[in-house]
C-alpha cells in the first residue's frame, strides 16, 4: 500500500496528516517528511495517524529519530488519532510514555 502525507503549517504547528501503511517500503518517505521538520529549533510538530492502518518497527524507528531530533532542537512531537492496533504498538514498546500522545482512539479493533 502507499503512504500519503500531507504537510500544512498553522499559528507555527506542522501538522503532518499520514494515510496508508508506514513499513519498510514507505518508511524513507515518512522519515523525509519528518526528520527536516524535528531539525528546525523549537518546532512543534502534530503527527495525525487516524488514517494509518499498519505501522511496524520501522516506522517505529523513525518515530524515535525524530523524538531525538525534536528534543536536541527544543522541539516537540506529538502524535493523534492512533487506531488501537497503533496505539498498542506504542503501549507494548514503551513509547507511549515516552512521546505526547492524543490518546483518543480512532477505531480498528485489532
Amino acid at each position: 500500500m502507499n503512504l500519503e502525507i500531507t504537510h500544512t503549517e498553522s499559528n507555527g504547528i506542522h501538522l503532518l496528516q499520514v494515510s496508508g501503511e508506514i513499513d519498510a517500503y514507505t518508511a524513507p518517505q515518512f522519515r523525509e517528511q519528518l526528520l527536516p521538520l524535528t531539525e528546525i529549533p523549537g518546532a512543534k510538530i502534530k503527527v495525525d495517524l487516524s488514517g494509518v492502518q499498519y505501522l511496524d518497527s520501522t516506522g517505529l524507528g523513525i518515530f524515535v529519530a525524530g523524538f531525538k531530533s525534536a528534543k536536541q532542537n527544543d522541539g516537540l512531537i506529538e502524535i493523534s488519532g492512533m487506531t488501537s492496533r497503533v496505539q498498542r504498538l506504542f503501549d507494548i514498546t514503551g513509547l507511549a510514555d515516552v512521546f505526547q500522545i492524543d490518546h483518543e482512539v480512532k477505531g480498528g479493533t485489532s
